[in-house]
C-alpha cells in the first residue's frame, strides 16, 4: 500500500469537507484523523518510526505547516488510544481540540469521565483544560469512580471533590473564615462546580432563629437534580466534633422550617483546612460530609 498517498488524500478530503460542510467538520476531523492515525501506525510497523518524520516533511511541503511531525504523532496517538476503547465512535459533539487535551491522559476511565462532563456541560476547550489541570477526576472518591465505571446510581455527595480548589486573591494574608467565604463568593460558579452538578446558590449568611437567637448559615444552596437543600459550613481549622453538632442543628432547622413537601432531606457539607474522617465515621447522621480546601 502507498500509505503516503492514502494519507494525503484523506487529509485533502477532510479539508474540503470542512470548508463546504461546516456543520460536519467535527465529525470529519475525528473520522479522518482516526483513519489517518491507523495508516500512520501501520506504516510505522512496515517502515519504522522514521516514516512519521518523512511523511511530515512531504505533507508540510504539499499541504501546509499544519501537518508537521508533532501533529502526525498526535494523530497516531489519537488512533492508538481510542482504538483500544469499546466505544464504536467518538462523540462528534467535541472538537479535535478537545481530544488533543484528552490524549495526554492514560486512564481510559478518566478520559471517559471528561468526555461525559464536557458533552453534558458543553465545556469549551479552555474549561476542559482547566478541569484536567485541576485534577478534578483524581479528587473524586474511589467509591464514586467505581460507581461511574459500573454505571451505578450516584448521590449528591459522590461528586464533592477533595480537596475543593479555591482561587486565592490574597496569597500573602492568613485566611479567616470570613475571607474564605469572600473568595468563594467571588467565583461562586466554580465553587459549585467543585461540589458537583445541579447546585444553585441561595444566600450566604442565611439567618435562622433558634431559641430566640440569630444564627447564620455560611452558605445555603439547593440542588435541583437531587431536590434538596445543601448547607455548607466553612472552617479554617481541623474538623472538630462540635462542627458536626452545629451543622446537624442547622440541617434539622432547615428541614423543619424551610424544606417543603416533596423535597428530600437537607445535606450538610463541612469544608475545613484539615479533615478528621473519624468524626464523620462515628457521626450518627449520614447526611453530613466533610472535605478539605486548597487555595491556589
Amino acid at each position: 500500500m502507498d500509505y503516503y498517498k492514502v494519507i494525503k488524500n484523506q487529509l485533502i478530503n477532510n479539508e474540503i469537507t470542512k470548508k463546504i460542510k461546516d456543520y460536519a467538520k467535527n465529525k470529519s476531523d475525528l473520522t479522518t484523523y482516526f483513519e489517518v492515525g491507523k495508516l500512520l501506525n501501520d506504516a510505522g510497523k512496515h517502515y519504522g518510526e522514521g516514516i512519521i518524520k518523512k511523511y511530515s516533511i512531504k505533507l508540510t511541503n504539499e499541504l501546509g505547516k499544519k501537518y508537521n511531525e508533532r501533529m502526525l504523532r498526535k494523530i497516531r496517538q489519537f488512533y492508538v488510544l481510542f482504538s483500544k476503547q469499546k466505544w464504536s465512535t467518538m462523540s462528534a459533539v467535541l472538537s479535535w481540540s478537545h481530544y488533543l487535551e484528552l490524549i495526554s491522559l492514560n486512564d481510559y476511565n478518566e478520559i471517559n469521565y471528561y468526555i461525559k462532563i464536557s458533552i453534558k456541560n458543553n465545556l469549551s476547550v479552555r474549561e476542559l483544560r482547566q478541569k484536567i489541570k485541576n485534577r478534578e477526576y483524581q479528587r473524586l472518591d474511589d467509591t464514586t469512580k467505581n460507581k461511574l465505571i459500573k454505571h451505578e446510581q450516584t448521590i449528591v455527595s459522590d461528586f464533592i471533590k477533595n480537596p475543593i480548589v479555591i482561587k486565592n486573591s490574597y496569597p500573602d494574608i492568613d485566611i479567616s473564615e470570613k475571607m474564605l467565604k469572600k473568595l468563594i463568593l467571588e467565583d461562586i460558579y466554580s465553587f459549585m462546580s467543585e461540589l458537583g452538578e445541579g447546585f444553585c446558590f441561595i444566600k450566604d449568611e442565611y439567618k435562622i432563629k433558634i431559641g430566640g437567637k440569630d444564627n447564620f448559615i455560611d452558605l445555603l444552596l439547593f440542588n435541583y437534580i437531587y431536590n434538596c437543600f445543601i448547607i455548607v459550613e466553612l472552617k479554617v481549622t481541623e474538623l472538630k466534633k462540635e462542627h458536626i453538632g452545629q451543622l446537624q442543628v442547622y440541617m434539622n432547622f432547615v428541614d423543619e422550617n424551610v424544606r417543603i413537601v416533596g423535597q428530600d432531606k437537607t445535606i450538610g457539607i463541612i469544608i475545613c483546612k484539615y479533615d478528621n474522617k473519624f468524626y464523620i465515621k462515628y457521626s450518627s447522621d449520614d447526611r453530613i460530609y466533610s472535605t478539605t480546601y486548597l487555595l491556589t
